[in-house]
């Protein structure tokens, strides 16, 4: 049963970390990359940036935060995330995604495989 249990536990995990939602928290006048650079330089793995996706952006947190997407320095879009709203954001490929916030800030990020 423990063995059960345990497969259970890891499968779920699994499952979890591929989908690639996670919780960020950001300290004030910070700037993070969020997805785009690569392993070890993203706050948050998209599992879709080989392809266009969607990143969803949820404001957990109780201050204002702004996204920036930017394709090779350029800055595509800006956009602002209030507390508890919700954002969906199209990644083309090669797009990065950005948080940047002047107080303390809370974000859960998830991606999605965005349909051709």
């Amino acid at each position: 049963m423990k063995k059960l249990h345990l497969a259970t536990v890891v499968i779920l995990l699994v499952t979890f970390t591929c989908h690639g939602q996670s919780v960020i928290e950001l300290e004030p006048s910070q700037s993070m990359s969020i997805s785009g650079k690569g392993p070890g330089q993203d706050a948050a793995i998209n599992p879709y940036l080989a392809t266009n996706s969607i990143g969803i952006i949820e404001n957990i947190g109780k201050n204002q935060f702004s996204i920036r997407v930017q394709e090779k320095n350029k800055i595509i879009k800006t956009i602002q995330i209030k507390p508890d709203d919700t954002k969906e954001i199209i990644l083309l490929k090669g797009y990065e995604l950005y948080f940047d916030s002047e107080l303390k800030a809370k974000v859960k990020v998830d991606f999605k495989k965005m349909k051709e």
